[in-house]
């Protein structure tokens, strides 16, 4: 190559490229290149051959089961170097021995040369040294070959094996034949590759598959070179189907035709004949090649043709392939930071989670406090968790105030008789159904991960019943009156109010169940949020599982204790509001008895004689102690009621579920991580066989992208 007159591109890109390729981030970007294709038949090592000047091996066959890259390069010092680039689809064993080998010479001779493609072809596989059949008759790696010196000329170019259509029994199979083919497609199909297509002049064209697949992937010919060989065999008559192909008159190529004659077999036995003599000689006198443009024949000018060709690719391509690289380096750091944290040591799979919990408490203490601007996960409503909370506390407050009693308390301004009953079903339908026959007690949807251990109950009538509440208590104490005499047994009160109250059981368990549903969900919700592996993700719920259910548990069986507490056991209070409650009770019913008798005309305001107060209207015993029944049942039920929903909203909801320090949204911490299991740790963080392939190949090939950038710059 060192004759080549030429000054057409600057060598710093073509040693960019160049190392582009032997850095194999040629493997992730399409790069420039000069590729020469051709069925096996064709000539095309020989015009290769021409083309290098290099001593090609008599017996070729080696060089054709495995691409070749041949570099020239200037340079102040000669250097013969060879060395492999493992295919990107290889094993990681096989990869590292392809890297490992390499080879320098102080000379390339015909016989060194043919050891080095007897040694790459046996490192390779695709030979054997010890009579073994070889693992495979070609090879997708790439032996590179640079020649450097001081009056060498920039110049790169790929040979891939010729493709074939027979079998040679013993030696191919149909699998290789699709393999080549495969490979040579691979190569032509890059749409940076300038491809040097060779046929052969003595045959038709229009059957030669390697320019249909050109065709197919270069339709508007712009980076297609066609190379006629064989012109000394054609037979007469048909020259001018080659001229027409030649001078662009049939099957027309931007880049053009060009013809070359190779060396036939006896003029390559004879060291004494001269490619470029006999090639000169061949274009100089034989009809009618003589007559052709002589750019278009002879390896001389192809040589220049393929500079001129090459080196404007590269400067067109050059500012792509940067823009690819950097292109590919954001979307290679993309795909690995959407897996997240490499996960494959102990150390990092806890460092992983201990991350992930410390940004989930974080996030929990701002929802429990309602501190929701720290965080854009708060847009979901779900995660609003103390505004949720709290809205239904108000609610539950408001559905005990309206509905928790059983019958309505008495207003009535008529002191007259309670009826008696021999019976009362305190269960029978009133007759007055103002609202739905069974109202649900739950407002929230139930998580299927604690759906079972959830309270689910529908009230018959959640609205009080219209029954004179006198009537029942009067049918209650008949029940169970003794000798008392103006006044009654205590437990009556305790019996009283445990009916009064019985939709506070279904209320209240209903209310705890929508918080737990509120939290579990907060969990969920939060944990996809912060964890975006599903499997990660699935796993932490999955270790939290029992706990969780511990502590919703505990916040049931909680609120039960608080309704045995105030329904169980006997009515007790040191609350003043009772007796002001009381006092206030009687009053009102005294005031209802004299309203009727009420004076309005005096300057004193509302008055009453005061015999008309002493002659008030006479009840019997027993409708005295129903009405006295009543106003400490209903003053009781007021302190009761209040307290209940300030110990239910306070213990269990707020304690114990969403602000206390031991609720359900304190167990994944960093502290629950230490005490994690290597087991665990790997079971729940750790990456799986899929992940740890494809994380491996992402960061070679950002590592391999980074070097090709710092190539390129």
């Amino acid at each position: 190559m060192a004759d080549i007159q030429s000054s057409l591109m600057q060598p710093t890109l073509l040693e960019k490229i160049d190392g582009l390729f032997a850095c194999n981030a040629g493997h992730y970007v399409n790069l420039p290149q000069l590729v020469v294709v051709g069925h096996q038949s064709s000539g095309k090592s020989s015009v290769l051959q021409g083309l290098t000047d290099l001593p090609f091996p008599r017996d070729s066959g080696l060089c054709t089961r495995f691409a070749t890259q041949i570099i020239f390069r200037r340079a102040s010092a000669e250097s013969i170097v060879a060395f492999i680039i493992p295919s990107k689809d290889a094993s990681t064993e096989h990869q590292d021995h392809m890297k490992e080998w390499r080879q320098e010479l102080d000379v390339l001779t015909s016989t060194s040369f043919a050891g080095i493609m007897s040694e790459v072809a046996s490192v390779m596989g695709v030979t054997s040294t010890d009579g073994q059949i070889p693992q495979n008759t070609f090879s997708k790696d790439v032996l590179v070959l640079e020649i450097a010196g001081p009056m060498q000329e920039h110049f790169s170019v790929i040979d891939v094996p010729g493709t074939f259509k027979k079998t040679t029994e013993g030696v191919t199979t149909k699998a290789d034949i699709a393999l080549v083919d495969d490979m040579v497609r691979s190569y032509m199909s890059n749409p940076r590759s300038v491809m040097l297509t060779v046929v052969a002049s003595n045959i038709d064209i229009a059957t030669q598959e390697i320019v249909e697949q050109a065709e197919d992937l270069d339709p508007e010919g712009i980076r297609t070179l066609g190379v006629l060989t064989k012109p000394d065999l054609v037979d007469k008559g048909g020259e001018d189907n080659v001229i027409q192909l030649i001078e662009g008159k049939r099957h027309r190529l931007k880049l053009g035709w060009h013809v070359v004659r190779n060396l036939g077999q006896a003029e390559l036995d004879n060291q004494a004949v001269s490619r470029s003599a006999q090639e000169n000689a061949f274009f100089a006198t034989q009809s009618p090649w003589n007559s052709l443009d002589k750019d278009k024949v002879g390896v001389v000018s192809l040589r220049c043709r393929l500079q001129e060709i090459l080196a404007a690719h590269i400067r067109r391509e050059f500012p792509k392939v940067r823009l690819e690289v950097n292109q590919k380096i954001k979307k290679v750091q993309k795909q690995l930071s959407n897996m997240g944290p490499k996960r494959q040591t102990r150390e990092q799979q806890a460092t992983y989670l201990m991350e992930i919990a410390q940004q989930f408490q974080s996030t929990s203490a701002a929802a429990a406090r309602a501190d929701y601007g720290q965080s854009t996960f708060f847009k979901d409503r779900v995660l609003r968790l103390a505004t949720r909370a709290i809205d239904r506390g108000d609610e539950f407050a408001r559905l005990m105030s309206a509905s928790g009693h059983n019958f309505k308390f008495d207003n009535s301004d008529e002191k007259q008789d309670i009826a008696d009953v021999e019976d009362f079903d305190v269960d029978m339908e009133d007759e007055s159904p103002e609202q739905p026959l069974a109202s649900n007690v739950r407002t929230v949807p139930n998580h299927a991960d604690v759906q079972d251990i959830m309270h689910n109950a529908s009230i018959r009538r959640l609205a009080p019943r219209e029954d004179d509440i006198l009537i029942w208590l009067k049918f209650v104490y008949r029940q169970s009156r003794g000798f008392e005499i103006g006044t009654f047994d205590g437990r009556i009160l305790s019996v009283t109010m445990q009916e009064q109250a019985t939709k506070w059981y279904d209320l209240a368990l209903g209310y705890i169940s929508d918080i737990i549903a509120m939290v579990h969900s907060f969990v969920a919700r939060l944990l996809e949020n912060i964890v975006s592996i599903g499997r990660v993700r699935q796993g932490i719920m999955a270790l939290l599982m029992d706990d969780l259910r511990v502590k919703y548990q505990a916040a049931l069986e909680h609120t039960k204790f608080l309704l045995r507490v105030e329904l169980e056991g006997l009515p007790a209070t040191v609350n003043h509001y009772f007796n002001e409650n009381l006092t206030k009770c009687r009053q009102q019913r005294l005031r209802r008895q004299l309203q009727p008798k009420v004076l309005t005309d005096c300057q004193h305001g509302e008055v009453v004689r005061l015999d008309d107060i002493t002659r008030s209207q006479p009840i019997g015993n027993v409708d005295h102690v129903i009405f006295e029944i009543h106003d400490i049942l209903r003053s009781y039920y007021k302190v009761a009621l209040k307290r209940f929903v300030d110990n239910v909203r306070m213990q269990v909801a707020d304690h114990l579920l969403v602000a206390g320090p031991k609720t359900p949204l304190q167990l994944f911490d960093p502290a629950f991580v230490t005490k994690l299991t290597d087991a665990h740790l790997e079971d729940v963080a750790g990456e799986e066989p899929n992940v740890r392939r494809k994380r491996a190949a992402l960061e070679k090939e950002l590592q391999l992208l980074k070097q090709g950038k710092k190539i390129l710059q």
